[in-house]
């Protein structure tokens, strides 16, 4: 069934978008294609953002030019895209995407698939009222027109935007079937805008959450990125919690959270995604590597624990949980080996922030993870205050000299050689097992 649609012009008077927050590239398209004959509008979130107060970051266009006629137009424009065909015309750094008007119905030419209830391609063009009851939130469903500076509005977006609230388009159950990633998106949104999700587009998520499983693995990659490095992680994160659809996109960190019954888990972990959304405000990067190692030490601690308590060696313990909680999680997340190696190195460093032998302290200092693995110890500083001392040391050892450092450990430094480390042991003397000090604190 085909929402019913309602024009409604909003003039400039009674909006607050303004040209001069418009990207200078975008307006170009818009102006070109509308010089050419065609309709184009600007589209999507970056129309809801600006009329919220928001500076969007990206800017994209809608048109009934095909993406044969928007590349004829530009020379600087490549189309991509099987499932959705698109024309990116490139300006330097900055991709404006254009769209074609995308029709909601198949019109036998097989260029609307559906598997298993899955829209898997969709390229039948259509008319921009088409266009606007396919998009999924009534809030993403605005356009501003550059002839009169207007909105056009056809499923009631605009109001649903001034009462901050985030709407699906048509009955949810079935646009949740279409593609359950839009579950992660309306989650996403509403933690991005402070938007409320409207109760008939919340009510299906718990329920449909498992179909998340079947979504493609590299897909959730990047929408675990677009949720926990925009800026607003901790609002993602309870979120997920409060729909059910953390526990399909990270059983084993859910489980582990549930059985962690002081909380510490969990308090280290949004300690960990504040500060991630800090880092994003104040412009500084953010290592996908370091944010999974945030999201699945639950995980981690639990199957270090489990294994321990079967009397494998600390060392090897460790080895085994790490893989087995990467192993696990690739079957819903595809987390490429350059991530997954670094997190894999942080957990694995932490151990290793209890010994005070100078070459050991050295070697820790000089390894190509520390940095990162010390701001992890810093963030389990949430979980537990028995992580105090060894922030406190290494955080001064980054200050100091070699011979500073030395003089700290009390040991001498003779030639700074490190020949009463490196000496072999006495063969009466036993060999101390190191007690792992990672815990489900």
């Amino acid at each position: 069934m085909t929402p019913h649609t309602a024009l409604r012009i909003i003039p400039r008077d009674q909006h607050t978008i303004s040209r001069k927050d418009i990207s200078p590239n975008a307006l170009r398209v818009l102006y070109r294609l509308r010089d050419a004959g065609f309709q184009a509008y600007l589209v999507g979130g970056a129309v809801r953002d600006l009329l919220v107060g928001g500076h969007p970051k990206d800017f994209d266009v809608a048109t009934d030019a095909t993406p044969e006629q928007v590349r004829q137009q530009f020379r600087n424009c490549r189309l991509i895209g099987r499932r959705f065909r698109l024309a990116h015309v490139v300006f330097g750094r900055e991709i404006i995407e254009v769209a074609t008007f995308r029709a909601n119905s198949d019109d036998g030419s097989g260029d609307r698939e559906m598997d298993n209830g899955r829209l898997v391609r969709d390229n039948v063009y259509g008319t921009v009222e088409d266009d606007a009851v396919r998009r999924d939130f009534t809030a993403n469903a605005l356009y501003y027109a550059i002839d009169d500076f207007s909105v056009r509005d056809y499923v009631g977006g605009f109001e649903d935007v001034m009462a901050r609230k985030l709407k699906l388009i048509g009955d949810p159950e079935l646009r949740y079937q279409e593609d359950p990633v839009r579950m992660l998106r309306a989650v996403r949104l509403a933690a991005k805008l402070g938007f409320e999700i409207e109760a008939a587009t919340a009510e299906p998520i718990a329920r449909l959450a498992p179909l998340l499983s079947e979504a493609a693995p590299a897909r959730l990659f990047e929408e675990i990125l677009k949720l926990f490095l925009s800026g607003h992680a901790v609002a993602s994160f309870e979120g997920l919690e409060r729909f059910g659809l953390l526990k399909v996109l990270l059983p084993e960190t859910a489980a582990a959270l549930a059985s962690n019954r002081s909380g510490a888990l969990r308090r280290m972990l949004l300690e960990g995604l504040a500060g991630t959304d800090q880092r994003v405000a104040d412009d500084e990067p953010v290592s996908p590597a370091f944010l999974f190692a945030l999201l699945l030490w639950p995980a981690y601690c639990r199957a270090l624990m489990g294994l321990q308590a079967q009397g494998v060696h600390a060392e090897e313990a460790q080895r085994r949980a790490a893989d087995r909680v990467t192993l696990h999680q690739l079957n819903t997340i595809a987390l490429p080996r350059r991530f997954s190696l670094p997190m894999q190195e942080i957990w694995l460093l932490q151990t290793r922030f209890g010994n005070r032998q100078r070459k050991r302290v050295m070697r820790l200092l000089s390894h190509p993870r520390f940095r990162a693995a010390f701001d992890f110890l810093a963030l389990r500083l949430a979980a537990s205050p028995e992580h105090a001392d060894d922030v406190a040391f290494w955080r001064d050892a980054q200050t100091q000299s070699s011979e500073e450092l030395a003089a700290s450990l009390g040991v001498a430094v003779p030639g700074d050689s490190y020949v009463e480390e490196d000496a072999a042991p006495s063969k009466r003397r036993r060999r101390r097992r190191r007690r792992a000090t990672t815990s489900a604190e």
